[in-house]
């Protein structure tokens, strides 16, 4: 592919969302250009009204883009559905604009999906871009849906695959609808892998390959590196708020009605104890305290995709809780890194 060439037909479209890329998405557009495979890739990006040069660099160095710029900041869900429906190829990667993928990521996804015999959604291993250190093979879930990392490299069926670096059909991604709008950033990789499992897809990493990731570079932290678990307010409160979204709209009954108010009873009591102890209300009423106002102001909503979800499901209980481990990973995590820094 040339480096001012139109793409024709492509076979997959890469969907990039940037905001404020400067320092990532050189290195991301030359990594999708530098693919060793042998098929037509189209490649998007949507600008969410970025103040850094972005937009200039992508339009001087990279002409063979697709370029979405917005004029107003949307958020990762809207960015990313304004991709899908221009993509033009038969499968789709949601890329980061803080990650790298490894030559032979595309062509590793290409031949494992073409042999499919049903289509489901695809992952690779990830590695920390600082350190080299592997993050996951994706991730399974504890009961309180908080995603736990896959290390385990026989392990190829799992709860999610990280949006940072999803692969799968376009028609797939049409079905289940996209991404939520109204979840605006995070969780929406999770949304999204738990509705394909109730349709019983399968989400799958693959053995092969990978993908290098600048975790935290847009949000701040989220992830364990060299031992410290490090995150932001705006993260935290993000991701309690989606996941418990995530939770009401695709947890099946009965455990719904069991795990579901258990999991708003420990989320106070969780706001509590880290408020307490760090000597922080903030920090309960930013993140804690507000995820439950959010799930009772958007409780229409919510109850509406879970009706509509929950009637479309083919899998057993059984077959759902197939990708969880009964172990609560927060935890796990106390346990092992001590209470999280929260910036």
């Amino acid at each position: 592919m040339g480096m001012g060439e139109i793409v024709m037909n492509p076979v997959c479209s890469v969907c990039i969302a940037n905001y404020n890329g400067m320092g990532f998405i050189e290195a991301c557009l030359k990594s999708v250009m530098a693919q060793d495979c042998a098929f037509e890739v189209e490649i998007i990006v949507h600008d969410d009204a970025s103040t850094d040069d972005s937009v200039k660099v992508i339009r001087q160095h990279f002409p063979q883009v697709k370029l979405i710029e917005s004029r107003e900041n949307v958020g990762f869900c809207i960015s990313n559905n304004r991709m899908a429906a221009q993509a033009e190829g038969e499968y789709i990667l949601l890329l980061n604009n803080d990650a790298e993928l490894f030559p032979d990521a595309l062509r590793h996804f290409y031949d494992y999906a073409r042999n499919q015999e049903r289509p489901g959604i695809l992952g690779l291993a990830q590695y920390h871009a600082a350190t080299g250190e592997l993050i996951d093979r994706g991730s399974v879930f504890d009961p309180f849906l908080n995603a736990m990392p896959n290390l385990n490299k026989v392990r190829h069926d799992v709860g999610m695959v990280i949006g940072a670096c999803l692969w799968l059909p376009k028609s797939l991604w049409d079905e289940l609808g996209g991404f939520p709008e109204f979840f605006h950033t995070l969780a929406e990789d999770m949304y999204l892998c738990c509705l394909a499992h109730l349709k019983d897809y399968s989400i799958e990493i693959l053995e092969d390959s990978g993908f290098k990731h600048w975790v935290g570079a847009s949000l701040g932290g989220g992830k364990v590196v060299r031992q410290r678990l490090s995150t932001s307010v705006k993260r935290r409160a993000w991701s309690e708020r989606n996941k418990s979204f995530v939770m009401a709209i695709t947890y099946p009954s009965p455990a719904f009605q069991i795990m579901f108010p258990l999991h708003l009873f420990l989320l106070l009591l969780e706001g509590a104890a880290i408020s307490l102890i760090k000597r922080d209300v903030r920090l309960f009423k930013t993140i804690y305290l507000s995820a439950i106002r959010e799930i009772w102001k958007n409780r229409k909503t919510l109850f509406s995709l879970r009706q509509q979800i929950q009637s479309c499901r083919r899998i057993s209980l059984k077959r759902f809780f197939s990708v969880f481990s009964m172990i609560p990973y927060k935890f796990k995590m106390l346990i092992r890194h001590g209470m999280p820094s929260i910036r």
